[in-house]
């Protein structure tokens, strides 16, 4: 019972210790305003930079995420009110021509220019233009 009462006495004085010690950092901040104080930081060494496996690994990780391709083949501007007057058979002008090549956008993202094709009954593109990654970011500014 003597020990459990020498270990609440020594719980106590550490409380003591660290509110004291609170207190004094608290005086000596008042006066001339907030403490600072340097922060230190380990020196970066060659050994932790990644190597090329650890890139491919990476890579890897991100060829699974899936990303949403669009073909553009125009865009207008209308205004709610048409908008709402649209129905069955209405014809809505872009402002491309008839045969001008689509935009492929990934993520919203134009990456490429293209041609309609039929595949298999199907509709496909045929990219002619491929945007360069210099290109895109140009379009960014």
């Amino acid at each position: 019972m003597s020990e459990e009462l020498d270990s609440q006495d020594g719980g106590l004085d550490d409380w003591g210790a660290a509110l004291a010690e609170q207190a004094e950092s608290e005086q000596a901040a008042k006066p001339g305003g907030a403490q600072v104080q340097v922060a230190e930081f380990d020196a970066l060494a060659s050994d932790n930079l990644p190597v090329a496996r650890d890139d491919d690994r990476n890579m890897d990780m991100i060829l699974d995420i899936p990303v949403t391709i669009a073909m553009e083949i125009g865009r207008t501007k209308i205004s709610i009110r048409n908008l709402l007057q649209l129905n069955q058979g209405s014809v809505v002008e872009l402002d491309r021509l008839a045969g001008e090549p689509m935009d492929v956008l990934v993520n919203g993202t134009l990456v490429a220019h293209g041609e309609v094709v039929v595949v298999n009954e199907k509709f496909g593109i045929r990219l002619t233009d491929v945007v360069s990654p210099a290109e895109r970011v140009k379009k960014l500014k």
